[in-house]
């Protein structure tokens, strides 16, 4: 059973991540270890070329792996990012952007994580990311 739900997670982004909450960022799915949001399309998200920039992906890739971290440990708010990497794999389509998250390990002090960005209705992957948050002493 994860440590958060959906609705937790949700009322964090809400409460202390308001320009994520204006964007419309939010959980779908949180399981043991893993996470899914979703980010509403918005023409202002689009880059010169008409594709969705990169500093949307990449925000999106990081609110999924916090809310994977916190599915494992609870909503202990300073689980910060140190580092993240992201590989972009194609155009995504104008539309809704999801991301599914994984754990791939998790130590006391860290936490590793993958996550896969597709566009709403279609399979093909258009990012990738992975990225380590350190977990605060508890």
């Amino acid at each position: 059973m994860p440590k958060i739900t959906v609705a937790a997670f949700n009322q964090i982004i809400e409460d202390e991540l308001p320009w994520a909450f204006e964007l419309g960022v939010a959980a779908t799915a949180i399981g043991d270890g893993t996470a899914s949001l979703i980010v509403p399309y918005d023409a202002k998200m689009l880059r010169p070329g008409g594709t969705m920039s990169g500093p949307t992906m990449m925000m999106l890739a990081d609110a999924c792996m916090y809310a994977v971290v916190l599915s494992e440990i609870g909503a202990v708010k300073l689980t910060v990012t140190t580092n993240l990497n992201i590989n972009f794999l194609r155009k995504p389509e104008p539309r809704d952007l999801v991301a599914h998250g994984t754990m791939l390990k998790r130590g006391k002090r860290l936490a590793v994580m993958a996550v896969d960005l597709f566009s709403v209705d279609s399979d093909d992957l258009v990012a990738h990311a992975t990225g380590t948050y350190s977990i605060p002493p508890m």
